[in-house]
C-alpha cells in the first residue's frame, strides 16, 4: 500500500512541478517589424521601407468580457523593428500587437487589413519559447512612389 501511494505522490510530483515551474518564468518577448507600403498594395514589397520610431501595443482582453486587462507600449528601432518584454501568463486573453502612430509625415495610415496581428502568450501550450513573433504590420503612404505600377506589373509576371 505504502509503494502504491508512493508511486502516486511521485506521478502527481511529475506532473503538477512541471506546470508550476512553467507559469513562473521569464517575460515573453514580443518581436515584429512595422512598415510603410509604399505602393499601398497591401503586402511587402522591394520597395518597402521600415519605420523608425514607430509606436507599437501589446493588448490582451478578457476572452469573455473583452475588457482591455494588460497593455504596454514600445518603439521600433532603426530597421523598423520592435521587441517588448511581455509579463505574466496570459493563456485566457486574447493578446494582439495593434499600431499606435507613425513618425512618417505622409506614412500615417494604419492599413486595416495589417494594422495587428494576434499573439499567443501562454506556456501552457507546449511552447516553451519565450520568443513570440508577430506579423508584420504596416502603414499606407499617402501617395504611391512613382515606380509601383511597374513593381506590380513584375509581381503579376512572375506569379504566372
Amino acid at each position: 500500500m505504502e509503494s502504491t501511494s508512493t508511486r502516486l505522490f511521485l506521478l502527481l510530483a511529475l506532473c503538477v512541478l512541471p506546470a508550476l515551474v512553467s507559469s513562473v518564468g521569464n517575460p515573453f518577448q514580443v518581436t515584429g517589424r512595422i512598415y510603410c507600403d509604399t505602393c499601398r498594395c497591401g503586402f511587402e514589397t522591394s520597395a518597402t521601407t521600415y519605420i523608425q520610431g514607430a509606436r507599437v501595443r501589446i493588448e490582451c482582453k478578457d476572452r469573455e468580457s473583452l475588457q482591455l486587462v494588460y497593455s504596454i507600449e514600445g518603439v521600433t528601432d532603426s530597421t523598423g523593428t520592435y521587441n517588448i518584454l511581455v509579463e505574466d501568463d496570459h493563456q485566457d486573453q486574447i493578446c494582439s500587437s495593434v499600431l499606435v502612430s507613425s513618425p512618417v509625415a505622409d506614412c500615417k495610415s494604419a492599413d486595416p487589413g495589417r494594422s495587428c496581428a494576434s499573439l499567443v502568450l501562454t506556456r501552457n501550450n507546449g511552447v516553451i519559447n519565450d520568443k513570440q513573433f508577430a506579423n508584420a504590420m504596416g502603414f499606407l503612404k499617402d501617395q504611391p512612389l512613382s515606380g509601383c505600377s511597374e513593381l506590380l506589373k513584375q509581381y503579376l509576371e512572375s506569379d504566372q
